[in-house]
């Protein structure tokens, strides 16, 4: 009787792990899909760019389906079937909505299996031309000496330059105001206006500007100095220690999705980031290739949503 119990477990044991072996051997055996935000912006850009590489080294096809920001993305993949063929790529917006919006019909941690960090935009921190300051120290000493006069602009709230700015506030103990601009292209025109007198922006809309004299560029939003803007300080060597923002982008399954599954989508994604061409593509769209095991993703996730909820909550942010 204990033989054949031993002999039994044995075989299941045999079965599972031949099940497992072959979820990875099968997989991918029809289209894949990548649902991501509207098509122009940033993360459809490179969405599409790791769509082609994964389609070449899966052998298989991997559309991008475009849909509009906000929960959509996230109610589509969480509600699909979690078998490797509906993925998400999206960011630090999807997963701070619950803490701004009631009734988000899904749950960042819960409802997905994170597959790998993909990305991360830093964001540069202009001033006009015209604004008396020449460093990150020199804004914070204003800043104080002018209370409630000074103001920023941001497109939506929750977004990485809303969280950037809020976050420089709260760490330098400053009162500067929020002007609400419909996208980052008017928050450029507000701040060429003199509408707003400070932006955190992505290093590609301001660069022009930098360069022909429009807008001062005082600091980068990365932990350490970025090719992406030789010689530039970062905020937190410039007085804010510790400071860290940007647009971190990443892709996630559903939840219960196989391991093995998750497995190879990430030993293809971070091939394919780390190729040196596409590599070169994003650095000329000013982003970082920052690839991650699923992990270390999860634990990005947790950090960004604890600092996160506390940042959005001093700043009485909501959505509804």
């Amino acid at each position: 009787m204990v033989l054949r119990i031993v002999v039994n477990i044995f075989t299941f044991s045999i079965l599972i792990a031949s099940t497992d072996s072959s979820y990875g051997q099968q997989y991918p055996i029809r289209p894949i899909r990548i649902v991501t935000a509207e098509v122009g912006g940033g993360l459809d850009f490179v969405a599409r760019l790791i769509a082609k590489g994964l389609s070449e080294s899966l052998s298989q096809i991997v559309i991008v389906d475009n849909r509009p920001s906000g929960v959509f993305t996230g109610h589509i993949v969480a509600r699909a079937t979690p078998d490797g063929y509906t993925l998400l790529m999206n960011g630090s917006s999807f997963w701070l909505l619950p803490y701004i919006q009631n009734k988000v019909p899904y749950d960042p941690v819960n409802d997905f299996s994170p597959i790998s960090l993909a990305t991360n935009s830093p964001l540069i921190l202009v001033v006009p031309i015209s604004l008396p300051v020449k460093s990150v120290k020199e804004l914070i000493i204003l800043a104080k000496a002018r209370p409630g006069e000074l103001n920023y602009g941001s497109s939506s709230i929750a977004t990485p330059a809303h969280i950037a700015a809020e976050l420089f506030k709260r760490m330098a103990g400053v009162n500067i105001l929020r002007i609400p601009y419909k996208g980052a292209g008017p928050v450029i025109v507000g701040l060429m206006a003199g509408e707003v007198q400070l932006a955190f922006a992505s290093a590609g809309s301001v660069a022009v500007h930098i360069k022909s004299g429009r807008f001062k560029a005082l600091a980068i939003t990365t932990a350490e100095p970025s090719a992406l803007a030789p010689g530039l300080p970062t905020v937190a060597s410039s007085g804010l220690p510790g400071y860290e923002a940007g647009s971190l982008w990443g892709f996630f399954a559903p939840s219960q999705t196989h391991p093995s599954i998750i497995k190879k989508l990430h030993q293809h994604i971070v091939y394919n980031l780390n190729k040196p061409e596409l590599k070169e593509k994003l650095f000329n769209a000013s982003t970082e290739v920052v690839a991650s095991t699923p992990i270390a993703f999860a634990a990005i996730i947790k950090t960004d949503m604890v600092r996160g909820s506390e940042i959005i909550k001093a700043a009485g942010v909501t959505a509804n």
